[in-house]
């Protein structure tokens, strides 16, 4: 029996679609640098995916990129010479049938079938393929038990960086946790009540309540009513240290999509959320709509924004290497370069500067960055209080009380800095830092 199939009977083969799908973004992110979020929302527009097969599509796509490492090492070991960069089809192939042979527990036959069939029939690497997913199915998981999976998946200027900076063990760590998919986090509108039971999920100390089960966001009892937003139980915490109360003016700076606008809102400030992009403005104001909280919405560039009234609380969420995320955005890892940290750290210096402009005298401001870079976080804040504008700023250091069961996420400074080898027996956290300043009266 020929182990190939013919381009008629790759047309009727279940499943080909997605992997045509999952072929296509895979080289977009790789290839192209292109975020996995957009290169899934560019991939799966217009192809009428049913929900299962788009959390297939997601779940092969983020397998691939969470294994990169493992998976071009042990196809590399099999290959006579490395692919030339025209076979990007067949490489893109070659690691999505890996990923399902190794990491997501496809049946062979299955997996190499499908692989071989998203591939062009008058491609001249099919046969190549064809061979080493075959191979794979045989040998690969006792390779794959030979590897350092924490080392191989990271990056060279990551994993030096976050030893230099947290110690070998703290980088193996994060590493590790980066291997695993991330349970779902939801903040609470209002008062905990049930809901644990009704999800099925468990209530953290910090009051995210983290689900385990899947199925569509949309689909969960709640989503509908508007009591619950998902956001990460580290991305909740820097707006609850801002500790707004009801009816102070607050501004979110870079506040899309909109989960730390939520949690302001909720406690009763006078919210405006700002960012300059209209389309992550319009979720914002979508999610909002849904959860029955106000705010104003303004679209503008927060490094220019000039307010008509100083606020008294202002979180600045900047934008950054989002390496702190990547359990939930394997592509990070293989989309950003040490090169973007300078070009970054630029911004967000502007950034934080033009929101000290915006606080009145004994205001408080909040500096947050998903990364796990310290050129990001604390350099950045160091930075400032070194600066001119600084003299009128102090450190308000976050206090254990504040963090329930995530003392070990304060630093010296008295910064929050939450790593994603956090509540590692309860999924992790990611990875989150984040400074208190306040203004001089």
């Amino acid at each position: 029996m020929n182990n190939d199939i013919s381009a008629t009977e790759a047309k009727i083969e279940p499943g080909l679609k997605v992997r045509l799908l999952a072929r296509e973004a895979l080289q977009a992110v790789l290839e192209r640098g292109r975020p996995l979020d957009e290169a899934l929302a560019r991939a799966q527009a217009g192809a009428g995916l049913e929900a299962r097969d788009r959390g297939f599509l997601r779940l092969l796509l983020a397998s691939a990129l969470r294994r990169l490492g493992q998976i071009d090492a042990l196809i590399g070991a099999l290959l006579a010479r490395p692919l030339p960069r025209t076979a990007g089809a067949a490489r893109a192939s070659l690691r999505l049938g890996a990923a399902q042979l190794l990491f997501l527990g496809t049946p062979a036959h299955a997996a190499v079938h499908g692989a071989v069939a998203s591939i062009d029939a008058d491609s001249p690497y099919r046969g190549l393929v064809n061979a080493v997913l075959r191979r794979l199915a045989r040998e690969g998981a006792a390779l794959a038990a030979l590897q350092d999976a924490p080392r191989l998946n990271t990056p060279d200027w990551l994993w030096e960086s976050w030893s230099a900076a947290y110690g070998e063990a703290a980088c193996r760590a994060i590493a590790t946790a980066h291997l695993a998919e991330p349970p779902l986090d939801l903040s609470l509108k209002g008062a905990a009540g049930d809901w644990a039971a009704r999800l099925h999920g468990r209530l953290l100390p910090t009051g995210s309540l983290r689900i385990t089960e899947g199925g569509p966001v949309e689909e969960l009892p709640g989503f509908a009513e508007g009591a619950w937003w998902v956001q990460d139980a580290a991305a909740a915490l820097p707006a609850r240290l801002l500790r707004v109360r009801p009816g102070e003016k607050v501004l979110d700076l870079c506040a899309a999509p909109g989960g730390k606008t939520a949690e302001l809102a909720a406690a009763g400030a006078e919210v405006t959320a700002l960012d300059r992009s209209g389309p992550r403005l319009a979720r914002l104001r979508d999610n909002l709509g849904r959860l029955g909280l106000e705010a104003r919405v303004i679209e503008a560039d927060a490094a220019d924004y000039r307010p008509e009234v100083l606020s008294d609380a202002v979180l600045l969420d900047a934008p950054c290497s989002a390496t702190g995320t990547i359990r939930r955005h394997p592509d990070v890892p293989w989309i950003k370069r040490p090169a973007d940290l300078g070009r970054l750290a630029a911004l967000q210096d502007r950034l934080l500067a033009a929101a000290a402009r915006m606080l009145r005298p004994g205001g408080r401001l909040v500096y947050c960055v998903c990364s796990l870079q310290p050129e990001e976080g604390p350099l950045r804040v160091a930075s400032f209080l070194a600066g001119p504008q600084g003299a009128a700023f102090r450190r308000d250091p976050v206090r254990a009380a504040e963090l329930p069961g995530l003392a070990e996420a304060i630093d010296d400074a008295g910064d929050l800095r939450t790593l994603p080898c956090h509540w590692a027996e309860a999924g992790g956290m990611d990875g989150f830092y984040a400074a208190r300043l306040v203004r001089a009266a």
